[in-house]
């Protein structure tokens, strides 16, 4: 009877939003406008709280919390604003010869009344980024955090309600009953960031409506490094990418793949990198833990004792893993066969960079790639031969910190893209618009066809 009636509410609030959607009023720039503002001071003012929930759902530090959650959500916030006119406006296009006199452009309009669905890794960014976009856009939307951080799913609630009213920006909180409910709901475009299984089931109920979807999903993101690389910085910036949030980071690092001549060093200069930025992890308050026992299990389980050349310990009170370095590892192993989403780094060895290249080629096209190399001929070979969804030559993770490039992936990592301008493009429709003139009139479109008109609209149409 519960799952009945939050059932009922949920189609009750799609109905509001619909209704609010088709008074008008999101389509005017002030009103966006003013809602991206609203929402910006409200981070603002409820910083504290943030960042005491998502200490509580993942034990995130201050500075990491601030640096990869509400730092970048201000970040599209102010890149949102400052661009939002030239988004909207209408763009002029070429008008052929057959349709003269006239004169063509295209505008966004939003699609209406849109469902994003958050997880948990960062429950603040990867709720309220998405959302930047679909109010900036014009649209009404419902959003859906993940029960996996409730505190900042709470606090969410709690900030979004204070900001708008329901019929325009709703929170629903729950598990999957609720998501269920969700997805029985005629809405206009969904949103989804999560896993490749639950994507999957996303777009299989959106299809049922034809609904448009945006999937930002996951994979197994690899490292490059050929002996070229500068090792220190190479380790250094790699176990940046790992230790952010415990590895629980669709685009972390998910395994090194090393030319055979510089393993050594690399393993060596990773396991100084760790040392020197997370210490002695398992005690450390500025290192995250795994956020349920569920994932704590898994991840522990893909721990082979014979490959751990550093780390490799835990402590299940406090569901901390150390970061592990596992060397030596088969193409078959377990840790191989699933995206590890946690602070476990498996290297493998190959003789040349085209061995590299060629196990990337024959896996599914991962979120993320990175290289390290000196050499040009390498670069410019990862960037034209590799399929993946986005990546950094020399760095991990930064290239989805900007709004002045998308990020999304490609295959089984997802489908189209957001961040800036992309965002404001997923959540609206290009509307294509011919304006004609009422003279002349040519008649050579219309029936009864002659030679004459044939010959004449050949010359027009070749």
């Amino acid at each position: 009877m519960a799952a009945h009636t939050q059932a009922a509410e949920i189609a009750a609030l799609v109905t509001r939003q619909q209704a609010a959607f088709r008074s008008g009023r999101t389509l005017d720039l002030a009103f966006r406008r003013n809602a991206l503002i609203r929402l910006e001071r409200a981070l603002r003012n409820g910083e504290a709280n943030l960042l005491a929930a998502l200490r509580e759902d993942l034990g995130k530090a201050g500075a990491e919390a601030y640096m990869c959650e509400i730092g970048l959500t201000l970040s599209e916030l102010r890149h949102m604003l400052r661009h939002l006119r030239g988004y909207a406006r209408r763009q002029p296009a070429r008008t052929s010869l057959s349709q003269f006199p006239a004169r063509s452009f295209t505008v966004r309009e939003p699609y209406g009344v849109c469902l994003v669905m958050s997880p948990w890794n960062y429950p603040l960014l990867l709720t309220l980024s998405p959302l930047v976009g679909a109010i900036a856009a014009g649209n009404c939307c419902v959003v859906k955090p993940s029960a996996y951080a409730p505190a900042t799913a709470r606090a969410l609630g709690d900030l979004l309600r204070a900001c708008f009213p329901e019929d325009y920006i709703a929170v629903v909180e729950g598990g999957r009953a609720e998501n269920q409910a969700l997805l029985d709901q005629p809405f206009d475009k969904i949103f989804f960031t999560g896993s490749v299984a639950v994507g999957r089931e996303v777009m299989r109920r959106a299809s049922d409506r034809l609904i448009p979807v945006t999937l930002e999903l996951g994979g197994k993101s690899p490292v490059l490094v050929d002996a070229t690389a500068d090792i220190g910085l190479a380790a250094r910036r790699i176990a940046f990418g790992k230790l952010l949030n415990a590895g629980q980071t669709c685009v972390a690092p998910d395994y090194v793949l090393v030319e055979r001549s510089v393993k050594e060093p690399l393993l060596r200069a990773l396991a100084h990198a760790f040392d020197e930025m997370a210490g002695d992890a398992l005690r450390s308050e500025q290192y995250v833990h795994i956020v349920s026992r569920r994932h704590f299990d898994r991840l522990t389980a893909l721990i082979d004792p014979g490959r751990v050349v550093y780390g490799g310990a835990w402590d299940e009170k406090t569901m901390r893993i150390q970061p592990t370095l596992l060397a030596d590892v088969s193409p078959d192993s377990p840790v191989m066969r699933e995206e590890i989403f946690g602070p476990l780094l498996p290297v493998i060895a190959v003789d040349c960079l085209d061995l590299a290249f060629r196990f990337v080629q024959e896996r599914p096209r991962p979120l993320a790639c990175y290289l390290f190399s000196r050499s040009r001929t390498a670069r410019e070979r990862y960037t034209r031969t590799l399929r993946f969804g986005g990546g950094c030559v020399n760095d991990t993770v930064v290239h989805l910190a900007t709004s002045h490039m998308g990020f999304g992936g490609v295959g089984e990592s997802g489908m189209g893209s957001y961040h800036g301008r992309r965002s404001f493009e997923a959540f609206s429709h290009e509307k294509s618009v011919v304006c004609k003139g009422a003279w002349p009139e040519l008649s050579l479109r219309y029936m009864p066809y002659t030679a004459r008109k044939e010959r004449w609209l050949r010359r027009f149409l070749r």
